[in-house]
């Protein structure tokens, strides 16, 4: 060997040092290098189940418990706030009050077949307020259509249902059914009309029963978890394109575990691709 190390002009020294630091190396420095990639692609909204998930679905294989305990070592800790808000656009009986279809039965093996809406406020700089109006597919928990606002109108609520009603069209096996709370929005003659020329079947939440609208009132809580509770406030343009990538985001890489670890566009898309 010392042959060798003179041969190549390495210090006999400098050898048996780095051969040292192999032995001392840290058995785990792979996985701490992808768990922290990771945590950090998705902005600290990862905790080490979401993580596992995402790292088996790459076909890795490592124990759920030894990501806790890597994100420990590491200090990698999901720290956004949890606080509860909500926009009532309840005013009363002003329109037409629909029955109770889904009464909760949510889960659906069909796509576009339930699907449910709300609107949320959020504040910004200038005392100015952006109102966020989305459709979610109950299939896969989907946002497939959503419009924002300075001002909760009622063409503010109108734009996300006209832009789902072409993808209703084109890719409902079965006739679709939208579900919301009482606001008036839904109540109104236009948002019901609509809803009847394309033969779409309305549900409506019971009064003061916010269970009834479970699954979006869980969609709001995670948005505002995730991108807006503990953050600075910002001017009502950045924070609409805020919500643009974020809803992106959402559909198409933050997986769900009863989605089997995929995101709601992957489980979609893949759904499809076994029934063709």
């Amino acid at each position: 060997m010392k042959d060798v190390l003179r041969i190549v002009e390495i210090p006999e020294a400098t050898y048996h040092y780095h051969v040292q630091q192999l032995k001392n190396e840290d058995p785990n420095q792979e996985w701490k290098t992808l768990v922290l990639a990771l945590f950090d692609k998705h902005e600290g909204r990862y905790g080490y189940r979401r993580i596992h998930a995402e790292l088996k679905a790459q076909g890795y294989v490592i124990n759920h418990k030894k990501v806790q305990r890597i994100m420990k070592e590491l200090g990698l800790k999901c720290v956004k706030f949890v606080r509860k808000s909500r926009y009532k656009s309840y005013k009363g009986k002003v329109g037409k009050v629909a029955n109770n279809r889904l009464n909760r039965r949510f889960n659906t093996t069909n796509a576009l077949q339930k699907l449910v809406t709300d609107v949320t406020e959020f504040k910004c700089t200038e005392d100015e307020k952006l109102y966020l109006s989305p459709i979610m597919d109950f299939y896969n928990g989907e946002i497939i259509g959503f419009s924002m606002s300075k001002r909760p109108t009622l063409d503010f609520v109108l734009e996300s249902l006209h832009q789902v009603l072409p993808i209703i069209q084109n890719r409902a096996i079965y006739r679709a059914t939208i579900h919301s709370d009482q606001g008036w929005h839904y109540q109104h003659n236009s948002w019901v009309k609509i809803l009847r020329q394309n033969k779409i079947f309305q549900s409506m939440s019971r009064k003061a029963t916010c269970a009834d609208n479970a699954a979006m009132e869980n969609f709001f809580g995670i948005l505002k978890q995730e991108m807006y509770y503990g953050e600075v406030l910002i001017s009502y343009e950045e924070l609409k394109k805020k919500i643009e990538r974020y809803i992106d985001y959402y559909n198409n890489e933050r997986i769900k575990q009863k989605l089997a670890g995929m995101s709601p566009v992957k489980y979609r898309t893949q759904a499809s691709q076994l029934a063709a």
